[in-house]
């Protein structure tokens, strides 16, 4: 098994649970680690064979700024489910969402979720 991860991608987008954040808005960052198998690819050096990760991160940035959500959970799991659904090579998504600037009440870097799926 490999893995090709997208790593800190980031977004200035319109999420949160408080109105104020889906008005002013934030930076969100997302890294994905696809599972799949591209040892046909490297061999042939042939991206046909693999997975474009342009797209895949075209496809994460539709998503982080086609609609408003108020959880990042929402958002790291529809990213999972849709890169499965589109990719039928990736046998396995980890998709992490950080939040930073998030209004609790203190002082943190940021908060982050994680979504792990398998295509089955």
């Amino acid at each position: 098994m490999n893995i090709i991860r997208i790593k800190n991608a980031s977004f200035y987008a319109y999420h949160g649970a408080m109105k104020e954040e889906q008005f002013i808005g934030g930076k969100f960052e997302a890294d994905v680690d696809l599972y799949t198998e591209f040892e046909v690819a490297a061999k042939t050096d042939d991206l046909k064979l693999t997975i474009n990760y342009d797209d895949v991160y075209k496809y994460i940035n539709k998503l982080v700024h086609e609609k408003k959500y108020h959880l990042i959970e929402t958002l790291a799991t529809l990213i999972a489910d849709g890169i499965l659904n589109r990719y039928p090579n990736v046998s396995k998504i980890a998709v992490r969402v950080r939040k930073h600037h998030v209004p609790v009440g203190g002082v943190l870097d940021y908060v982050e979720v994680e979504v792990i799926k398998e295509n089955v």
